[in-house]
């Protein structure tokens, strides 16, 4: 019995390396559209899936997911890339000033949302938040990204999935008429979108 726990150990890592090594973090930053695309460039990034989260409504969908945001799941392997990298990416992909929508899309369903699962996720994020508020040179106040406990992930419908890749212009359109990446550049000048070290 003593050799078993470790063969199952060692087995699965031999079929699905990836999930032996993942953790998965939650995000809402707006748009999943636009979120999931960010996030997906970083190397060490397994996956991001989009979908909705934070609210007590079952089975949402996209037609209905009142009291949910619209978020991503962020698959990553943290041998490779850190929580302190990706949400350094995510800040710089998002208006933290911002906690009543997101660019042109306004509302509770797109308000930025870090979801944590202990004690140590929502340390990083606090930290993050800080790094933030001083790279942006606003009082720590302003920056209006809520820290929520992590609750279930819904997958959205498979038409949002990769929807950046899938309907190429149509994402293309939508950004530029949203006015996300003219924003962030006037707010993070040239670390918009970038991997960079904090400025502070």
């Amino acid at each position: 019995m003593k050799y078993l726990i470790p063969l199952i150990i060692a087995f699965s890592v031999l079929i699905n390396p990836l999930n032996t090594l993942a953790e998965e973090l939650i995000l809402a930053g707006g748009c999943f559209w636009c979120l999931e695309h960010d996030l997906e460039s970083l190397k060490g990034v397994n996956y991001v899936e989009s979908g909705y989260s934070g609210g007590s409504l079952q089975s949402p969908t996209y037609e209905n997911h009142d009291g949910h945001q619209e978020v991503v799941l962020v698959d990553y392997d943290f041998n490779s890339v850190n929580l302190h990298e990706i949400l350094r990416l995510y800040f710089r992909n998002i208006d933290p000033l911002d906690g009543k929508g997101q660019f042109c899309d306004r509302g509770d369903s797109y308000r930025p949302v870090i979801f944590f699962k202990n004690e140590a996720e929502e340390n990083v994020a606090k930290n993050a938040i800080i790094s933030a508020s001083n790279e942006l040179r606003v009082p720590l106040e302003k920056i209006s990204v809520e820290l929520k406990s992590k609750g279930q992930f819904w997958l959205a419908e498979e038409y949002h999935q990769d929807f950046a890749e899938k309907n190429e212009l149509k994402y293309k359109f939508y950004r530029f008429s949203c006015g996300r990446d003219q924003r962030l550049d006037k707010l993070w000048g040239g670390n918009a979108r970038s991997t960079n070290p904090w400025t502070e």
